[in-house]
């Protein structure tokens, strides 16, 4: 994730990448021609730095933001913003006592269909949501589980994967306040999960289910259908959320909206009446360049963080109380 942000900063003229702090290596301090730093807190004292991302692996990511907030920095924290609910309180009080801004890198919250969406259901395009699916299913080469962290607790596909996921679907659908779930190793018996499957309720009563995986063979999950990273095959001919409602249902993020056709007479249509189909309108650009853009903003003291550490943390709590569910087998109501 480093690399991809500084492969979009090379691209974004309203950001300049000037130095790298990796404790492993200088490789990619070499690729983009800046200066190297051994660990964060030397970085953090480069005279002129305006700003940080922050894409160390998930269990330093808290200590990492609170040094930055210590130094006034401000930080784009890729997600998840925590590895538990009780780090991602501490440091929410910390962002919330100070005047330096946090933005969580929840990154698809950027992308034009999600605001598209979003629009189309706040405006009572689908009337009343009642179900809500989604599927997120590939195969991570075995490349990428020879780094450890990757392997160990901290990680696993619900909290690396997963998290993209739900928080999407509270941003879309609103707060879930019930989720259980059930989990598998099976195939390569790594101490985290590899694949999930579970089934939540949505505060105005949704209910929803989603099933995600980086063992299996598919077309299906959002790298694959967005084309937001052009490190991933597109796949345009299948979607990875339906939103169904009393009024219409939505396929994304292809946008398209089927509905019955408006009856002269008055009287509701129902299955025994055809649908259409639209595809709806959404902006352009992808999900990490309009992030960036945004966190420039943010820096500038032009906006505030779309994703806060509190509303990040709420992800965080639904995805702690899947795993608590999977284990005890109970469905783990959700306080909000």
């Amino acid at each position: 994730m480093g690399r991809t942000h500084a492969r979009i900063i090379a691209r974004e003229e309203q950001a300049e990448l000037v130095g790298c702090a990796d404790p492993v290596s200088d490789a990619a301090a070499h690729e983009f021609g800046v200066p190297h730093f051994s660990d964060h807190h030397a970085l953090l004292a480069m005279t002129g730095l305006d700003a940080v991302i922050i894409s160390n692996p998930n269990s330093f990511h808290v200590e990492t933001a609170l040094d930055c907030l210590a130094a006034g920095v401000p930080a784009l924290l890729e997600k998840p913003v925590a590895i538990n609910f009780a780090e991602a309180r501490l440091l929410a009080a910390a962002a919330a006592a100070s005047a330096t801004p946090i933005l969580v890198g929840h990154h698809r919250r950027h992308h034009p269909a999600v605001s598209a969406a979003r629009s189309l259901i706040a405006s009572g395009g689908l009337g009343r949501i009642v179900a809500v699916n989604g599927l997120w299913l590939t195969r991570k080469p075995d490349s990428y589980f020879e780094q450890r962290w990757h392997r160990s607790a901290g990680a696993g596909v619900m909290l690396i994967n997963l998290v993209h996921d739900l928080d999407l679907l509270r941003h879309l659908c609103g707060e879930i306040v019930s989720i259980q779930a059930s989990t598998s190793n099976a195939l390569r018996g790594h101490e985290v999960e590899e694949t999930a499957s579970v089934i939540f309720e949505f505060e105005n009563g949704a209910l929803g289910s989603f099933l995600i995986s980086d063992a299996a063979v598919s077309p299906w999950g959002w790298d694959q259908n967005t084309e937001d990273d052009p490190t991933y095959p597109f796949n345009p001919s299948v979607s990875c959320y339906s939103i169904a409602g009393t009024r219409g249902s939505l396929a994304f993020p292809q946008m398209a909206h089927f509905s019955h056709p408006g009856r002269a007479d008055g009287i509701a249509a129902d299955w025994t009446h055809p649908l259409s189909l639209s595809f709806d309108a959404t902006g352009t650009g992808d999900s990490y360049t309009n992030q960036l853009r945004h966190f420039v903003a943010v820096v500038r003291g032009e906006a505030v963080p779309l994703v806060s550490v509190s509303d990040a943390a709420a992800t965080l709590a639904l995805i702690e109380a899947a795993q608590t569910a999977a284990v005890t087998g109970v469905a783990q109501r959700i306080p909000l």
